[in-house]
């Protein structure tokens, strides 16, 4: 049997670990020397093997991963997939007594998980919010779907009221209307302006109902119109359309699901069944009628409605905004249809979340997590439109995903059942912890804090569980894991470039709805990079553009005797599990760039082999890719990350208190964060001034807030002063007074002197009052100077 043989015949088999004597494992080195394998990746994993001792454990997922690398490099066509991990949780000791014992009341310390809470009647009143910030909220939801928008004004200023009491800094979120489906039913005002709607509905199971897309027609217990008027073209019969409240939590009993039973003109006629009583704004939803492939056609509302159109610009005008959560994002093209029409309103500094909502979304993942600020799993949505035993796996999947590229993720649904009750149910105190330990960066309270009876509770006892679970956060394997994560991220940059090589140098073609030119029509910095990206994985939606004309959309009509689903779509979900093949060198090019700046562990290797890469790839464009960011932007994020990496390494070292970071825009700290330190990070915002081409303004406070939604940054406003020194200490001793930094314990600090990038290593006084001098801090650890 020869070397190579050897080697594949353990991946066939599928060998998971398996353990072996030195002598072992020293003869199988010698095996893998003489086959000369071109896979550095299986090398390294030996290399260590042999290094270990005789009861060693070889991980073969290293090895499958680096001889699919290297079938690449000859040639084979195969597709390059690049893996990663959910974290897991570690115990320091086993002692039960340990883990029964009361967590006791911490008010006042920090939890690096964020909690964003929707406003609504519950939250309306400034005495509410001031004690949902006291409890830990962070960043503030107001969602267009529902309420006028004089309700809205008047809950952004009681917010900017309790900050202002509070002396803390809470976000502004605005969430959008988008693709939402509703039911149109007569509603009435309440005396603080919210809508509500009467009279509930009771439907029996078995029940028929019908669902009309009738301008005209007026809702009654069996006949529900609904505010599209083409729902009837995208369903066949024995489709299940679910029909639930808005915001509507695990204790409400206004969850419907209808089995369409024919479709005739443009009504829908449904069998209930179960039976609900359907309470407030009524939601539809058309869930996917199969089970392994995308064969439900898309409706082609518009990506803003007018009414968010008109929300947004208003309050942009108004208050300070500093996010969109853009509901019902599908592939990246959303992203940048929104990005364009914020910059439009002069909301430059304004962030984009992605919502994942459907199936569709969860297939060009890659490219939306690419364009995207961050990303809000939407538990609720997205949980109808998967099978149930793959929702807990595919929650894992992006937040893992988003981890690797140091991007906020959120996600929803978490406490139902506080809408009505104080307390949460063992299962939602457990799915919390659960997300807190695969890395989610926040929480997103919806009915809980929006209509519900105890909303400073639900904060506060969310809070509570985060901060207990962060406690038992594995933060050495999830940096090991991250570093690792960088080093096979450039096995796929060479692979892809031998590939390319070995194919004779072919370009794929651009992805639909770019330019050819692959330009990103005005957007801003990175963003623009991003938005050209190809992306290998882009289903095709119904619509090309948000001003699709309705006359398109009669096309759907033809299309519903079609089983095959769009032109184009998949076939199955295997792309939900893999990320997208490198076509070509631009491809992998841009998933690293992309990985570098928004907080991949890239290498100065990976840098410079791409910049040797791209004159060679560029074809006629004379040695520049119009796919690739500028020359300086590689290596100087490269830089950027191998600092922050070394800052979180040094903190854990000399196990330091805090670590700070000096941020203008907030990347940096990011980049920190994105390696969960087990310490907060103090973000030291300075102001700036910067111009716009019309008039000068300051910029810092909008950073520090949209600082808030990821885990771990702790942001504080500095003022601007020629010494940078006396604002550090200022902000070292402030810490020390609210209980971060214990005197003589270290703290590890980032930031740039003059044009030079430093970490450096600071400890306080034995009074926890002053930074002590050199001598001190070293003595203070029982170092001799």
């Amino acid at each position: 049997i020869t070397p190579r043989q050897c080697i594949e015949v353990c991946v066939t088999v599928n060998v998971i670990a398996f353990r072996a004597t030195y002598q072992a494992s020293e003869l199988l080195w010698r095996t893998v020397i003489e086959a000369r394998l071109s896979s550095c990746c299986l090398r390294r994993a030996l290399v260590n093997t042999c290094l270990q001792d005789s009861r060693t454990v070889i991980s073969w997922a290293t090895g499958a991963a680096a001889l699919r690398h290297s079938s690449a490099m000859m040639g084979s066509g195969k597709r390059l997939s690049f893996g990663t991990k959910a974290k897991q949780h570690f115990f320091k000791s086993l002692n039960l007594q340990e883990c029964i014992e009361p967590a006791g009341k911490r008010e006042g310390l920090f939890t690096g998980t964020k909690l964003v809470c929707s406003l609504g009647p519950s939250s309306h009143s400034v005495a509410v919010l001031e004690g949902m910030l006291r409890a830990g909220m962070v960043a503030a939801r107001i969602d267009l779907t529902w309420g006028g928008l004089d309700f809205h004004r008047a809950t952004l200023v009681a917010l900017n009221q309790a900050m202002v009491n509070t002396k803390k800094l809470c976000a502004v979120i605005l969430d959008t209307l988008g693709r939402e489906i509703m039911v149109r039913r007569p509603c009435e005002f309440c005396p603080d302006g919210w809508p509500a709607h009467p009279d509930p509905v009771d439907v029996a199971a078995g029940q028929t109902i019908t669902l009309t897309t009738c301008a005209d027609v007026d809702a009654t217990a069996d006949v529900w119109p609904v505010t599209y008027p083409h729902l009837h073209a995208m369903v066949d019969e024995g489709d299940t359309i679910y029909i639930g409240r808005y915001l509507g939590a695990g204790s409400d009993s206004a969850s419907l699901y209808l089995t369409v039973q024919r479709v005739e003109d443009g009504d829908i006629i449904c069998k209930a069944q179960n039976g609900a009583v359907m309470d407030g704004l009524m939601t539809v939803f058309h869930m996917e009628r199969s089970t392994d492939s995308l064969h439900n056609l898309q409706n082609n509302l518009p990506l803003f409605s007018e009414y968010d159109m008109q929300a947004i610009a208003a309050l942009g005008r108004e208050f300070e905004v500093d996010c969109i959560n853009l509901a019902y994002t599908r592939t990246r093209e959303d992203l940048r249809d929104a990005r364009l029409f914020l910059d439009s309103l002069g909301l430059m500094t304004t962030r984009v979340m992605a919502k994942v909502e459907t199936r569709q979304s969860l297939l060009n993942f890659r490219g939306i997590l690419a364009a995207a600020d961050g990303i809000v799993i939407s538990r609720g949505n997205i949980g109808l439109d998967i099978a149930p035993e793959k929702m807990a796996l595919v929650q894992k999947q992006l937040i893992s995903h988003c981890n690797l590229l140091g991007k906020p993720v959120l996600i929803t649904r978490v406490v139902d059942s506080m809408t009505t009750n104080p307390r949460p149910t063992r299962a939602e105190a457990t799915d919390i912890a659960n997300a807190v330990l695969d890395g989610v960066d926040g929480i997103l309270l919806g009915a809980e804090t929006l209509r519900g009876c105890y909303p400073v509770e639900a904060v506060a006892t969310i809070a509570e569980i985060c901060r207990v679970a962060e406690s038992v956060f594995d933060h050495t394997s999830h940096y090991d894991h991250l570093m690792s994560a960088a080093e096979e991220m450039e096995e796929v940059v060479r692979a892809a470039a031998s590939s390319m090589a070995a194919a004779g140098g072919r370009r794929s073609a651009t992805a639909a709805g770019h330019s050819a030119d692959g330009s990103a029509g005005g957007l801003r910095g990175v963003a623009a990079a991003h938005a050209a990206e190809v992306d290998d994985d882009m289903i095709p939606s119904s619509n090309g553009s948000p001003a699709a004309s309705a006359a398109d959309v009669q096309g759907l009509s033809a299309a519903k005797g079609s089983k095959t689903g769009l032109p184009g779509s998949f076939t199955n979900l295997q792309g939900l599990m893999q990320s997208s093949s490198y076509a070509s060198l631009q491809a992998a090019y841009q998933e690293v760039h992309s990985f570098a700046v928004f907080g991949g562990a890239g290498s100065h290797s990976v840098g410079g082999g791409l910049q040797s890469m791209k004159g060679s790839t560029s074809g006629g464009t004379q040695g520049k890719s119009s796919l690739a960011p500028r020359d300086a932007d590689l290596p100087f994020m490269n830089m950027l990350e191998s600092l922050a990496s070394s800052a979180v390494r040094a903190a854990g070292k000399v196990q330091a208190d805090l670590i700070i970071v000096y941020t203008a825009t907030g990347r940096t700290a990011q980049l920190v964060a994105k390696y969960r330190p087990p310490m907060p990070i103090l973000t030291l915002v300075v102001p700036r001034l910067v111009n716009d081409g019309i008039r000068w303004r300051l910029e810092g406070k909008t950073t520090a807030r949209a600082c808030q939604l990821t885990r771990g940054l702790l942001p504080m406003l500095a003022t601007p002063g020629p010494n940078g020194d006396a604002v550090l200490e200022a902000a070292v001793i402030k810490a020390a007074m609210a209980g971060l930094v214990a005197p003589k314990h270290h703290v590890v600090v980032l930031q740039q002197i003059h044009s030079d990038l430093c970490v450096k290593i600071m400890s306080l006084d034995s009074t926890g009052r002053r930074i002590a001098g050199p001598r001190m801090a070293l003595a203070g650890k029982g170092i001799g100077c």
